[in-house]
């Protein structure tokens, strides 16, 4: 189930500095998150840019470095901020490859993280 229904919003792509070089931008894939996983990453209704992601049962959910069953591995990056209402799923553009600097993240991910992408992370 997506989020259909009509609505206006205005707000930016979000801060993203965490980007390293343009590279993989031009080519986002579409993922999709199921909000209830994204509660303690939600603020103000909104996910922020440069959110890490797994890929748990072919929905995004947020990175966990010390977690599990695939938690623990880096698929990709939310490109851009996310408005999050209601619990209806979310598609959203994912940053897959490409440089990325860690310092700039809203979340930390350390030096030696695994990654499924194609991903150089910088400090």
């Amino acid at each position: 189930m997506s989020q259909l229904a009509p609505r206006t919003e205005s707000f930016g792509a979000g801060d993203q500095s965490w980007l390293g070089s343009r590279h993989g931008t031009d080519v986002a894939k579409t993922a999709t998150l199921n909000p209830s996983a994204w509660s303690a990453k939600t603020s103000d209704g909104r996910i922020k840019s440069g959110e890490p992601f797994a890929v748990v049962s072919d929905l995004a959910v947020p990175y966990n470095s010390a977690g599990s069953n695939g938690t623990d591995v880096i698929s990709g990056f939310i490109l851009t901020d996310q408005s999050v209402t209601g619990s209806a799923n979310v598609s959203f553009p994912a940053v897959w490859t490409g440089r990325i600097l860690r310092s700039k993240l809203p979340s930390t991910v350390p030096a030696d993280a695994k990654t499924a992408g194609l991903f150089v992370l910088e400090a």
